[in-house]
């Protein structure tokens, strides 16, 4: 989940994701959820953290500072919320101090970039312990021969220090490095091959002619070498320093005068190391001739062997990529070139030549719509038949369609200054790409929640109807599920709020069961004869929502709704718990009398019958069961052949969530379920017979 999350961060750093996403993300990670306790919601914080990391720089701007304010004043009381880990409190306070020092992180992880070899070397001894004064080359041997606690902190061995010895510049008693001028020892990667050799065991020949290694066991001091002009090794390289000056060593490793022992340094010579501003050509590689088989004295010597020259590659004659600069003029030559010739394929080729990477195809698109907005509707019309040219050709989608167009919305309040019916033209975009199923109703409708950029879903919706009609809108808005309150301002989120501004809209016709359920109950008590409502009902409804539970269910409550009304005017309770005799014979009447409607759209769908038992145990929940009504209501609904065996018997067996009251309405009516399967098998058991 947090790579995920982080995933997502670094989209939108891109601008693969729209902002309204990421907000989204984050409101569901800072949520509380239902049943869950504070102190499990450890990973969703650490995920907050993660993406406020990876991408709360993005989002911190202007429009959205509010909702960032919002974040972080939770994050900054969660910090002090005892049943988080202390982990994770730590972690808020992290975040929460990074963007209070505007999204700067601390200089601890700051990465320091490249250092010099130099540097390196310095950092290395720092981190184990030991300081190496700088002044000259003889103070540092001074320091390495004559300290004897060096040896007991740290032991040097080729185990312990590894690679780092090749790398750093070996360290005493366990090789003196590889510059020019340095002596190597017999841990050096290039004195490997002369370890069998008995002169190698040790680094200096003493005066007697016997070997002695540069330091013992870990817990001896280190034994200083004979530094006089005796010994062989340095009265050879005194000799021959200067015969290799002229032939092989290159002028500047050459030393001026003798060189006597002190010049020796434990590290490399300063002309090796390299400053920032010093790049050499070629390096020479240090190696010691071995000695010959005559028992010749070795010789200290350079061997130069210059690196093979590598040739740069021949440059690729391919054409570099187009910059986004020169995309972004290409696109709006490309546009208004196609908008005066109006020659489609020119365009298209245009785009194809382009060679857009897919990130830019969005704002390709966005200054497509943008450029057109402030035009005739002909441009308009030919910018949305460019747009799909593009899509069925496979040079966009509607997933960068979908981007464009929510970019163009943020922009929406800078754009109205100029073009006040900005969000009309933008629906007719909206529109013309429904139709041309580049996008669907149901993703434009997900990112319009709420409101968001009110009222352009219901001006998208009034475009579909004057570029096709009712009855598709109709069927396409229906097949969406989209949920129409949602997309309406949180405060207008009601059903009479709704239908009021779907009226004013000319909207009202994608839910005529909402005008039903308002009308109906009015038309029956004007007129409640069967064949005024039968009219009523022909004239206001479509045939095909006829066999529609929803008309059903309206149908039933309606009249459910109307008889409670006729027989307990001011809905007493104690009337409710138990009527009496004349009213129970009212009720009976009053159902009888709608009979021939109920017929009408119920008779042999035993569905639709079902959905009015659902109807009826909704209407009795509402008013907490009264003892006996379900009951009544199941025994003249039999009696009268309104619902069959059939409908009642898969009321019962049926099992939903939808309606409530389920368990009470059987708890009631049981029995006589249980009574009414029994007589259907007795009368079968008699037909068979």
């Amino acid at each position: 989940m947090l790579g995920n999350i982080k995933f997502i961060g670094e989209l939108g750093k891109l601008n693969l994701i729209h902002e309204s996403i990421l907000h989204k993300c984050i409101k569901t990670l800072l949520d509380k959820k239902k049943r869950v306790q504070l102190k499990d919601m450890g990973e969703d914080l650490e995920c907050l953290c993660q993406i406020m990391r990876t991408v709360g720089p993005k989002l911190d701007h202007e429009k959205a500072r509010s909702l960032m304010d919002q974040y972080f004043g939770r994050m900054q009381s969660l910090t002090t919320n005892k049943e988080l880990p202390a982990r994770i409190r730590f972690l808020l306070q992290n975040t929460v101090e990074l963007r209070a020092n505007k999204w700067a992180p601390r200089k601890a992880q700051v990465d320091s970039g490249p250092k010099t070899i130099n540097q390196v070397r310095q950092d290395a001894v720092k981190d184990l312990g030991v300081f190496i004064p700088q002044q000259s080359d003889g103070m540092r041997n001074e320091f390495f021969m004559e300290n004897s606690y060096l040896p007991t902190r740290i032991k040097f061995d080729r185990e312990t220090l590894g690679g780092l010895a090749d790398m750093f510049g070996q360290m005493p008693g366990s090789g003196i490095g590889t510059g020019p001028g340095v002596i190597q020892d017999h841990y050096s990667p290039t004195m490997g091959r002369h370890r069998a050799n008995p002169h190698y065991n040790g680094h200096v020949a003493n005066s007697n002619g016997a070997h002695q290694p540069q330091f013992e066991a870990a817990g001896k001091q280190f034994i200083k070498p004979n530094q006089g002009q005796n010994s062989p090794v340095f009265s050879h390289k005194q000799n021959h320093s200067v015969q290799m000056q002229s032939k092989d060593m290159a002028p500047r490793f050459s030393k001026k005068g003798k060189v006597n022992s002190d010049e020796i340094s434990l590290r490399p010579a300063q002309s090796f190391i390299l400053s920032k501003k010093q790049v050499p050509k070629l390096q020479p590689q240090m190696t010691l001739f071995p000695p010959s088989a005559q028992g010749q004295t070795p010789q200290l010597g350079l061997k130069i062997n210059p690196p093979p020259i590598q040739e740069k590659p021949a440059k690729s004659s391919k054409k570099a990529p187009p910059t986004k600069e020169e995309l972004q003029k290409m696109t709006d030559t490309m546009i208004a070139d196609y908008l005066n010739n109006k020659n489609i394929e020119e365009a298209v080729n245009a785009v194809r030549e382009m060679r857009a990477p897919k990130h830019f195809i969005s704002e390709m698109l966005n200054k497509m719509v943008v450029f057109s907005l402030d035009r005739s509707d002909e441009d308009k019309e030919l910018t949305s038949n460019l747009i799909h040219t593009l899509s069925t050709d496979g040079l966009v989608n509607g997933e960068n369609l979908m981007q464009a167009f929510l970019s163009v919305l943020d922009l929406c309040p800078k754009i109205e200054e100029e073009v006040p019916l900005a969000k009309s033209y933008l629906a007719q975009f909206a529109a013309r790409a429904i139709i041309a199923e580049l996008i669907s109703i149901a993703d434009l409708a997900h990112h319009l929640e709420n409101g968001a950029h009110f009222p352009l879903f219901l001006l998208c919706l009034q475009q579909m109807v004057k570029l096709k009609d009712r009855d598709w809108l109709t069927d396409l808005f229906q097949q969406s599920k989209v949920n129409m309150q949602k997309m309406l301002p949180e405060i207008d989120q009601n059903k009479d709020r709704m239908l009021e501004i779907l009226e004013d809209k000319g909207l009202s016709f994608l839910f005529p069961l909402m005008k039903l359920e308002k009308e109906l109950l009015k038309q029956i008590k004007v007129d409640p004869s069967p064949q005024s409502i039968y009219k009523w009902i022909k004239d206001n409804i479509s045939p095909k929502l006829h066999t529609d539970k929803g008309f059903v269910n309206i149908l039933v409550t309606s009249f459910l709704q109307y008889i409670a009304y006729e027989i307990n005017p001011d809905d007493d309770e104690e009337q409710l718990a138990s009527p009496s005799k004349e009213q129970l014979d009212e009720e009976k009447q009053l159902m009888l009398s709608f009979k021939p409607v109920m017929q009408k759209f119920l008779h042999d769908h035993i569905d639709l019958q079902v959905g009015a038992l659902y109807a009826l145990q909704v209407h009795c929940n509402g008013k907490a069961f009264p003892k006996g009504m379900l009951l009544r209501y199941f025994v003249n609904l039999y009696d009268m052949e309104i619902i069959e065996e059939e409908a009642f018997l898969s009321w019962k067996e049926d099992v939903t969530q939808e309606y409530p009251g389920k368990g009470k309405a059987l708890f009631q009516v049981n029995q006589w379920l249980t009574w009414l399967e029994t007589a259907e098998e007795e009368e079968s058991d008699g037909e068979d017979y």
